[in-house]
């Protein structure tokens, strides 16, 4: 039998959907896509790509946090941007953000993102 729980932090944005910020399951977090947003105003910051990229990170670990773990314990992380020459830049602020070894990851470039945001990141952590 599997132990699920759902996740929720004020730390993070609310859902702005039919979602969970995460879902643990055992020792397993599924954590939602987490977008640019400023989770005590719930809008979209609207600074330069560098600073969207650190605005959904810091998401992501607030919603880590609550699940018990932190960026660190991400297996897996998709990055979603609307323009992929902001890779370079990903990779820059995931260095401040994570030790090695680094989670796998998948870039993918999509047409559009919730809201107009310009990067999109979901992941995997287990704790």
């Amino acid at each position: 039998m599997t132990n699920r729980a759902i996740i929720k932090t004020d730390n993070a944005p609310d859902a702005i959907g039919t979602y969970s910020q995460a879902i643990k399951v055992n020792n397993t977090v599924y954590l939602s896509g987490q977008i640019p947003i400023n989770p005590k105003t719930m809008k979209l910051i609207e600074t330069d790509i560098e600073n969207q990229i650190c605005q959904v990170l810091e998401n992501l670990n607030a919603v880590c946090h609550a699940a018990g773990g932190d960026l660190n314990c991400l297996v897996k992380l998709n990055v979603f941007l609307t323009n992929l020459d902001n890779f370079a830049i990903v990779n820059k602020v995931m260095e401040n953000y994570f030790t090695k070894p680094y989670p796998a990851r998948a870039a993918i470039g999509v047409a559009s993102l919730p809201l107009d945001a310009a990067v999109e990141m979901d992941g995997v952590m287990v704790i």
